[in-house]
């Protein structure tokens, strides 16, 4: 199965697309089941290492399956590397934004706010596991908002869960420092604030899925993870799927797509 499918086959359309701001990039889409709801909901973060030049459209074939089986969507876009306002600290500013618009958003669009997940693959995986640790950050830290969205739970496909550990191992030719705008070493305080492993132990349900032979994101990314938080006695739960690599984690027509929507499921 060519893992460039869901890159290169025009999406799905969404139900609506919803400013978050007022940047170009600022938006969601939302797909809805049929039925008057509320609905359950599952916020996708794309992943792409942050790049502007992969956006939100490959993400249409597994947020318009969920959809089918019961999930509206809340799929992010938001400012990239290589975009004005992109990388530390906008991009995260931006999602935390398309996360927290959905509260407002909610009541008349008949979703369930008592029922989020959160899912993101690879970059957008840290990104959906930092919008569940960023309750940890204190009001004298960066990224900082009061009463942030709460989450049910958060699933990581493939996640960069660990900034530190993404720039030592120099993944994506080095993006990890491009996006935090430097090393951990030359900006600790950002690192601090904005890897998904410096705000550990999360304290809500986590779900970490990764293929075996990833070679864009190793597995030891996850496992690491995975180890602290079950250190910390945080619920976290990881998921090696054996021979798979990188992309059938987004692709609802894999043999692992059932493995995604189970996890999803199972934090309702």
């Amino acid at each position: 199965m060519s893992s460039m499918w869901v890159l290169e086959t025009p999406q799905p359309p969404p139900d609506a697309r919803i400013a978050y701001g007022e940047a170009p990039q600022q938006f969601t889409e939302l797909r809805k089941p049929k039925g008057k709801g509320p609905h359950p909901v599952v916020l996708f973060v794309h992943g792409g290492f942050w790049r502007a030049e992969y956006g939100l459209e490959h993400a249409g074939h597994l947020c318009a399956d969920l959809t089918k089986r019961g999930f509206a969507t809340w799929s992010v876009e938001y400012r990239r590397v290589g975009q004005d306002g992109g990388g530390f600290p906008g991009t995260l500013e931006d999602v935390a934004s398309a996360a927290d618009h959905l509260m407002s958003a909610a009541p008349s669009l008949g979703l369930d706010l008592s029922n989020v997940v959160a899912m993101g693959h690879s970059a957008g995986g840290h990104l959906a596991m930092w919008l569940a640790a960023r309750h940890r950050l204190t009001p004298k830290q960066a990224l900082y908002r009061d009463a942030p969205l709460k989450l049910k739970g958060v699933v990581s496909l493939a996640g960069v869960l660990d900034l530190a550990q993404g720039a030592a191992l120099d993944l994506g030719k080095g993006i990890v420092k491009t996006f935090m705008g430097g090393t951990p070493e030359e900006v600790p305080e950002r690192y601090a604030v904005a890897s998904p492993a410096a705000l550990q132990p999360l304290k809500l349900p986590q779900v970490l899925i990764h293929g075996t032979e990833d070679d864009t994101v190793p597995l030891k990314v996850s496992e690491g993870f995975h180890a602290r938080g079950v250190q910390q006695k945080d619920p976290v739960h990881l998921v090696p799927l054996k021979g798979a690599g990188h992309f059938e984690l987004i692709d609802p027509r894999s043999k692992e797509w059932p493995r995604v929507v189970q996890a999803v499921k199972n934090l309702r």
